[in-house]
């Protein structure tokens, strides 16, 4: 974007802004009539089931093949399909198993950027900000039953801080509004109503410096699996064919050294068969140099992978319904507290790391995080109070086509291999449908392929498109157990609406069918009709996908995950048709997967 266009928008400010906000506010609660045709917008229809895709792979003859199911993977495979190409995912774990469950839940529009834009006079980096200020708006209004805005505070300690960060916020809602993107305006907030609002927050530090107030700005937050599972469930819907569980076990090449598809192994089944493509796109994160090499044994390090370390504490460490961030600590971290579920995310950490499916936060790293949080808060900060602890590898990517290592700041990285195969790599969860959208087009001229633009801009996914913010009322008032009309209670009825949307009265008529209303562990909202949904709608195939990604029970209470367990591995026994053998290999394997969510001596 140009200088004069940013100023032209940015003398639009106030109309703008007014504008974007009621946009947000009506796209929160109305979606376009056109929507109503959408196959997911009928409740009573599902994707298919996972044999039926199965054997939809066995056919091949695709005009994509996607490897892995995370954010980039499960939004390239609706992107593509919605375009009205042939497409297939196949992914070696769960959809959204890897760093894409296990962010900080936060779809930002990315403020460092901008004082990175402004301090180091580069319009790239002011670009990146605007590309992520409407990837954010794209998730609040196209998966509005999984996201939601979010107010966060900034504590000033110092004088300096007050004038420093009230400009940059001021100047984050002006690129935001010029653009059309804002959510809400920042402004100043006294430090005696900051401590009404946080009461947990010290008003004065141990080095003597006293809170001079707040600047509240505005950004988003989701849950971040139950959006990939979505993405994943809206391809399928749209055409695609996605297979979980279904590893890549080499790649497949004409006598010209083109690639022209994979051979794949259904890990459930043992089964091994060749699939054959036009193009195949590498989405799969931090393993995008394991699948490169297939390609190329030779081909050049594009990931230096960098971990960041989460912990879920009770819900009197946040403020309801706010979050609280410091950008830069004395000694250079970031601290923040944000209300999720009705618990608390802090974080975090910054580390290099190993790649690996299930990294595993230590001692240090777990001590590191308390330390930083009892810096600002008046509660006595316990490793007693710590319910869940988890690590989350990001992919930092470079371009293997520049030397040096300056592309290491760029959000994401489109890549076309001397075989034709296309990589995708880098970003964050926020751009995942931009990403998705350069990941297509790419493909598409590799392969010649012919197909229209995208159209996911303002495509609601499955579950969005006929909700609004009061439906819990709905679920709550039409639940009826027998003799007991509107038993469940508003806890349980908000959960299942904000989990799965339009779709939630489909678990309510599960649990009045099959007496399945009951709690699956005491103090959380999941119930017992939410596992045999998601077997039989959701593509549940561990025990651990439905602990950690259809439901967070995981992320939010590992021991209240562990105490569920022997039930979840029933009900998904009597879905599956599972032996006793399975069974006990299932809550052996699920029991292994909650220790990751415990942190190691």
């Amino acid at each position: 974007m140009s200088l004069r266009v940013f100023a032209r928008r940015a003398v639009l400010f106030g109309g703008a802004a007014a504008t974007s906000a009621a946009a947000y506010v009506s796209a929160t609660f109305d979606n376009s009539a056109a929507h109503k045709s959408l196959p997911w917008a009928d409740t009573t229809l599902s994707p298919i089931s996972r044999a039926d895709q199965m054997a939809e792979l066995r056919k091949g003859g695709f005009d994509l093949l996607i490897i892995g199911g995370g954010a980039t993977g499960t939004g390239t495979a609706l992107d593509a399909s919605t375009r009205g190409l042939k497409v297939a995912l196949v992914e070696a774990e769960d959809f959204a198993a890897g760093t894409s469950s296990r962010s900080t839940k936060l779809a930002h529009g990315g403020v460092r950027y901008l004082e990175k834009a402004v301090f180091q006079a580069d319009f790239g980096q002011l670009s990146l900000v605007f590309e992520a200020l409407y990837e954010r708006l794209r998730i609040l209004q196209n998966a509005c039953h999984l996201s939601s805005r979010l107010p966060t505070l900034t504590p000033c300690y110092e004088l300096w801080e007050v004038p420093y960060y009230w400009a940059g916020l001021k100047a984050y809602d002006l690129v935001a509004y010029a653009s059309g993107s804002g959510i809400g305006l920042s402004r100043f907030m006294p430090a005696s109503e900051a401590s009404r609002l946080f009461p947990t927050l010290k008003l004065e530090r141990a080095d003597g410096t006293s809170l001079k107030g707040t600047v509240v700005y505005y950004d988003g937050q989701f849950n971040d699996s139950r959006l990939g599972v979505a993405l994943a469930c809206t391809s399928a819907m749209a055409g695609a064919t996605v297979a979980n569980y279904t590893r890549v076990e080499k790649l497949l090449k004409d006598p010209e050294g083109k690639v022209v598809g994979a051979r794949v192994k259904d890990l459930l089944s043992g089964e091994e068969f060749d699939v054959d493509t036009k193009v195949c796109l590498n989405c799969t994160g931090i393993f995008t140099d394991s699948v490169r090499k297939m390609s190329h044994a030779g081909a050049a390090t594009m990931i230096q992978p960098s971990s960041g370390v989460h912990v879920t504490l009770p819900d009197y460490y946040s403020a309801d319904a706010t979050a609280l961030i410091v950008p830069k600590t004395k000694d250079g971290r970031v601290v923040f507290m944000v209300p999720w579920l009705g618990s608390t995310i802090a974080g975090t950490t910054d580390n290099p790391s190993p790649i690996t499916m299930r990294p595993v936060a230590t001692s240090e790293e777990l001590d590191f995080i308390l330390e930083a949080l009892s810096e600002y808060l008046t509660v006595k900060v316990r490793r007693s109070d710590v319910l869940s602890i988890w690590s989350g590898i990001r992919p930092l990517a470079s371009d293997p086509t520049q030397e040096g290592t300056e592309n290491l700041t760029r959000d994401h990285v489109v890549a076309v291999e001397e075989d034709g195969m296309v990589t995708i790599t880098g970003g964050k969860w926020t751009t995942y449908r931009r990403m998705a959208e350069d990941a297509v087009d790419t493909a598409m001229r590799v392969g010649g392929l012919q197909a229209g633009p995208c159209k996911t801009t303002d495509l609601p996914v499955i579950g969005a498109v006929n909700w609004h913010r009061a439906a819990f009322t709905e679920v709550a008032q039409n639940y009826v157990v027998p003799h007991r009309p509107g038993a469940i209670d508003t806890r349980v009825a908000r959960h299942l609406s904000y989990s799965y949307g339009d779709h939630a009265q489909l678990i309510t008529k599960i649990a009045e069918d099959g007496n399945l209303g009951r709690r699956l562990v005491r103090g959380h909202p999941m119930i017992e009709a939410e596992v045999v949904y998601a077997c039989h709608n959701e593509y549940c195939c561990k025990a651990a996908d439905f602990l950690a990604r259809r439901t967070r029970l995981a992320f939010l209470d590992a021991d209240a995950a562990l105490e569920a367990l022997p039930r979840v591995v029933e009900l998904m026994a009597q879905a599956h048709n599972w032996s006793w053998w399975q069974r006990q290999k299932e809550t052996r394997e699920a029991t292994e997967f909650l220790k990751s969510f415990k942190c190691t001596s």
